[in-house]
């Protein structure tokens, strides 16, 4: 089977037991079985044997590509996914980043019906080397140009992890110069080599931890965490029902006058650009801060057309 037929696979069984999460063997042979056409469309030298031998190889490979640890249970005699609560939210991107990656390279026929933005994020080529030197503890070293200097400045860092906002990838690393975390946007980020001096990943640092209280890239140090209060138009909240800003999101009151939320966040820049980006159908209500700022910022712009 080549590679694609063996990733249709790989999702189907994680699809499967996202649906239910204890599968008996028997009840994965039978659903692969029924996906037969699906994966045939992916490989046409599919072999359609599917053992208990296969199913055992394809846990393994899920595990090391996808970081997805698959467990069987004697108790509830079937197999389940093992993530906890705050690893949550990234199963369920990761998941649909699966499916949708495998439904739009399915076959050339899709073309005509999907329709993708052409800009696309740069820097994305490094990050298979960016993964292969997180994985493996490895220093890495690359020229990083900020856009507020004329030249591009070499870095040797420890590289943490890999962070994405707004079709945006950042790399959380340690400037081994400063000794401080860092995040470099990958689009600024060239010439990655990767070391053979590994380096070893601290027991008190937690990238999920750093990130906790903030919309977007910023992660302050320090800073106190604060209630946001949003009203927005009725319409538009439901935009923000269904897609929240941050996990802190609650609903106040949702009726025909508005829909307010509550947020328990850093107050960052990236905050009030994406208040800002809604325009006339929100308002801040608290903190006062928070007001003082994105008024100030909508003064300004109306200003450049007076």
């Amino acid at each position: 089977m080549s590679k694609k037929g063996y990733f249709s696979r790989y999702l189907l069984i994680i699809k499967k037991l996202k649906v239910k999460k204890y599968t008996s063997f028997e009840d994965l042979q039978h659903y692969i079985a029924n996906q037969l056409n699906y994966l045939q469309m992916r490989d046409d030298t599919l072999d359609i044997g599917f053992s208990k031998r296969t199913l055992q190889r394809d846990l393994k490979e899920i595990r090391n590509l996808f970081g997805v640890d698959i467990e069987h249970s004697k108790q509830h005699k079937g197999y389940y996914i093992v993530h906890d609560e705050n690893d949550n939210m990234n199963f369920q991107r990761m998941v649909e980043a699966f499916d949708t990656f495998s439904s739009l390279n399915m076959a050339q026929d899709l073309k005509p019906f999907i329709h993708l933005e052409k800009q696309r994020p740069q820097g994305t080529e490094s990050m298979y080397g960016l993964l292969h030197a997180i994985k493996n503890l490895l220093r890495i070293k690359f020229d990083y140009h900020k856009f507020w200097e004329e030249k591009p400045n070499e870095r040797i860092v420890e590289p943490y992890a890999l962070k994405e906002f707004k079709n945006r990838w950042y790399l959380i690393a340690k400037d081994c110069k400063s000794a401080n975390v860092r995040i470099f946007a990958l689009d600024r980020l060239s010439n990655l080599s990767i070391l053979t001096l590994k380096f070893t990943y601290p027991l008190n640092y937690s990238v999920a931890k750093m990130f906790n209280n903030c919309f977007g890239i910023i992660a302050p140090d320090n800073e106190p965490v604060e209630e946001v209060v949003l009203s927005f138009t009725p319409f538009q909240g439901k935009y923000i029902k269904t897609l929240p800003l941050h996990h802190t999101q609650q609903i106040l009151i949702d009726n025909e006058e508005e829909c307010k939320i509550s947020l328990m966040v850093n107050l960052t820049f990236d905050l009030e650009q994406e208040i800002l980006s809604h325009g006339a159908n929100v308002k801040v209500v608290l903190p006062e801060r928070l007001r003082f700022n994105v008024k100030e910022a909508l003064l300004s712009a109306v200003s450049q057309y007076q």
